[in-house]
Protein backbone atom coordinates (compact mmCIF):
# COMPACT_ATOMS: atom_id res chain seq x y z
CA UNK A 1 0.00 0.00 0.00
CA UNK A 2 1.48 3.34 -1.00
CA UNK A 3 -1.05 5.52 0.74
CA UNK A 4 -1.82 6.17 4.39
CA UNK A 5 -4.94 7.58 5.98
CA UNK A 6 -3.04 8.82 9.06
CA UNK A 7 -3.24 12.54 8.16
CA UNK A 8 -6.87 12.32 7.10
CA UNK A 9 -7.85 10.35 10.22
CA UNK A 10 -6.07 12.88 12.40
CA UNK A 11 -7.98 15.73 10.74
CA UNK A 12 -11.27 13.80 10.81
CA UNK A 13 -11.13 13.09 14.55
CA UNK A 14 -13.31 10.01 14.08
CA UNK A 15 -15.64 11.54 11.47
CA UNK A 16 -15.96 8.74 8.89
CA UNK A 17 -18.01 10.97 6.56
CA UNK A 18 -15.08 13.38 6.39
CA UNK A 19 -12.71 10.54 5.49
CA UNK A 20 -15.12 9.33 2.77
CA UNK A 21 -15.46 12.89 1.48
CA UNK A 22 -11.68 13.37 1.17
CA UNK A 23 -11.34 10.01 -0.61
CA UNK A 24 -14.19 10.88 -2.97
CA UNK A 25 -12.68 14.26 -3.83
CA UNK A 26 -9.32 12.59 -4.46
CA UNK A 27 -10.90 10.01 -6.78
CA UNK A 28 -12.89 12.66 -8.66
CA UNK A 29 -10.26 15.36 -9.03
CA UNK A 30 -6.79 13.83 -9.12
CA UNK A 31 -7.23 11.51 -12.16
CA UNK A 32 -8.72 14.45 -14.09
CA UNK A 33 -5.89 16.74 -13.01
CA UNK A 34 -3.38 14.07 -14.00
CA UNK A 35 -4.95 13.74 -17.44
CA UNK A 36 -4.86 17.52 -17.89
CA UNK A 37 -1.22 17.49 -16.75
CA UNK A 38 -0.40 14.92 -19.43
CA UNK A 39 -2.08 17.14 -22.04
CA UNK A 40 -0.14 20.17 -20.78
CA UNK A 41 3.10 18.18 -21.09
CA UNK A 42 2.27 17.18 -24.65
CA UNK A 43 1.52 20.78 -25.60
CA UNK A 44 4.64 22.03 -23.79
CA UNK A 45 2.54 24.38 -21.63
CA UNK A 46 4.87 25.06 -18.70
CA UNK A 47 2.39 27.25 -16.84
CA UNK A 48 -0.32 24.56 -16.90
CA UNK A 49 2.23 21.90 -15.93
CA UNK A 50 3.18 24.02 -12.92
CA UNK A 51 -0.43 24.76 -11.91
CA UNK A 52 -1.65 21.18 -12.23
CA UNK A 53 1.33 19.68 -10.37
CA UNK A 54 0.77 22.31 -7.68
CA UNK A 55 -2.90 21.26 -7.44
CA UNK A 56 -2.10 17.53 -7.28
CA UNK A 57 0.62 17.88 -4.63
CA UNK A 58 -1.55 18.57 -1.53
CA UNK A 59 -3.98 15.79 -2.50
CA UNK A 60 -1.26 13.14 -2.60
CA UNK A 61 0.33 14.64 0.52
CA UNK A 62 -2.95 14.24 2.41
CA UNK A 63 -2.82 10.52 1.61
CA UNK A 64 0.74 10.24 2.89
CA UNK A 65 2.10 9.47 -0.58
CA UNK A 66 5.64 10.78 0.01
CA UNK A 67 7.26 9.52 -3.22
CA UNK A 68 4.32 10.81 -5.23
CA UNK A 69 4.40 14.17 -3.47
CA UNK A 70 8.12 14.45 -4.25
CA UNK A 71 7.41 13.71 -7.94
CA UNK A 72 4.62 16.32 -8.02
CA UNK A 73 6.90 18.86 -6.32
CA UNK A 74 9.68 18.18 -8.83
CA UNK A 75 7.27 18.59 -11.77
CA UNK A 76 5.86 21.75 -10.18
CA UNK A 77 9.35 23.23 -9.70
CA UNK A 78 10.52 22.29 -13.19
CA UNK A 79 7.31 23.66 -14.72
CA UNK A 80 7.59 26.94 -12.83
CA UNK A 81 11.20 27.43 -13.91
CA UNK A 82 10.33 26.33 -17.46
CA UNK A 83 13.12 23.78 -17.25
CA UNK A 84 13.85 21.11 -19.78
CA UNK A 85 10.55 19.38 -20.64
CA UNK A 86 12.44 16.09 -21.00
CA UNK A 87 13.24 16.25 -17.27
CA UNK A 88 9.54 16.67 -16.47
CA UNK A 89 8.70 13.79 -18.81
CA UNK A 90 11.11 11.55 -16.87
CA UNK A 91 9.30 12.21 -13.58
CA UNK A 92 5.71 12.17 -14.90
CA UNK A 93 5.46 8.35 -15.27
CA UNK A 94 6.23 7.95 -11.55
CA UNK A 95 3.40 10.32 -10.68
CA UNK A 96 1.10 8.61 -13.16
CA UNK A 97 1.87 5.08 -11.94
CA UNK A 98 1.54 5.95 -8.24
CA UNK A 99 -1.77 7.76 -8.69
CA UNK A 100 -3.21 4.95 -10.84
CA UNK A 101 -2.20 2.42 -8.19
CA UNK A 102 -3.70 4.45 -5.32
CA UNK A 103 -6.93 5.11 -7.24
CA UNK A 104 -7.30 1.36 -7.76
CA UNK A 105 -6.46 0.60 -4.11
CA UNK A 106 -8.85 3.24 -2.77
CA UNK A 107 -11.71 2.00 -4.95
CA UNK A 108 -11.07 -1.55 -3.73
CA UNK A 109 -10.52 -0.62 -0.07
CA UNK A 110 -13.60 1.62 0.11
CA UNK A 111 -15.84 -0.43 -2.24
CA UNK A 112 -16.24 2.50 -4.64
Amino acid sequence: MIYSLDKINEMAEGDEEFVQSVISVFLEEVPTDLSQLETALQSRNYEQVYKLAHKIKPNVDLLGMEQTRAAALEIETLGKSEANMAEIEKVFPILQKDIAQVVAELKKDFDL
